[in-house]
């Protein structure tokens, strides 16, 4: 009986050995995840929190959160599991909550965020998992673009004016200089005119004296013909 019972004891240590072997060469860990798939936020916002939560079930150890975000067709990594500047995970591992804050939010922060989960102990695929991914979308303001660039329209619009103003000006005393212009050239021609008539009248009323005084004193002579231009005092 003593050489079965030792028999006995060698089997059981066996199986037992046999067993723990396989239970620990079975990895069962299984991650899921679970992300928001959209969220969007004001312009006036500028810190946002990105939710990530997850189960572990078959899992030892503590979990590496990781974060990722994919925007104009490339991949950022964002923490890994240390964080990059204006990020930063936040919430409670035992909760299975992995937050990721973004602080300093600008509109080209607008991209997909990726949560990724991995237990470094475990060797199962299903140990590491990544989520779905968030979108998140921050508006722009048009009354902010609006109001940031009132200055640069308001001194157009005075140049405008200012332009229109002194062209109009310009217009006007072109326009005035000719009027004036005009008549003063009538006024001209007719001063001209008023002189010459005046010359031919003195000129003709000094003939029309010589001719007498000569023809006092002399006959008139018969080469002297009457000038049909010269204007005679009859």
């Amino acid at each position: 009986m003593a050489p079965f019972n030792k028999c006995k004891v060698v089997l059981v240590l066996e199986f037992n050995w046999i067993l723990y072997y396989v239970g620990h060469a079975v990895d069962t860990c299984n991650v899921t995840i679970s992300q928001h798939p959209f969220k969007e936020v004001d312009y006036s916002v500028n810190t946002v929190n990105i939710t990530c939560s997850f189960s572990a079930s078959g899992c030892k150890g503590s979990p590496q959160i990781l974060w990722f975000r994919y925007r104009d067709f490339t991949h950022e990594a964002l923490c890994t599991p240390k964080c990059i500047e204006k990020f930063e995970v936040i919430g409670s591992q035992s909760n299975n909550n992995a937050l990721l804050q973004i602080n300093k939010l600008t509109v080209n922060d607008s991209a997909i965020y990726i949560c990724g989960i991995a237990f470094s102990n475990s060797n199962s695929h299903t140990s590491k998992q990544t989520g779905g991914g968030t979108i998140l979308v921050k508006r722009g303001s048009e009354k902010y673009s609006t109001e940031k660039y009132i200055p640069m329209i308001v001194l157009s619009s005075l140049l405008f004016l200012y332009s229109t103003t002194i062209f109009a000006i310009f217009i006007f005393y072109k326009s005035k200089c000719k009027l004036v212009k005009n008549p003063r050239t009538g006024d001209g021609k007719g001063e001209h005119h008023k002189n010459m008539s005046g010359r031919t009248v003195c000129r003709a009323i000094v003939q029309e004296l010589y001719k007498k005084r000569y023809a006092q004193d002399h006959h008139q002579p018969e080469c002297l013909e009457p000038d049909d231009n010269i204007y005679q005092n009859r």
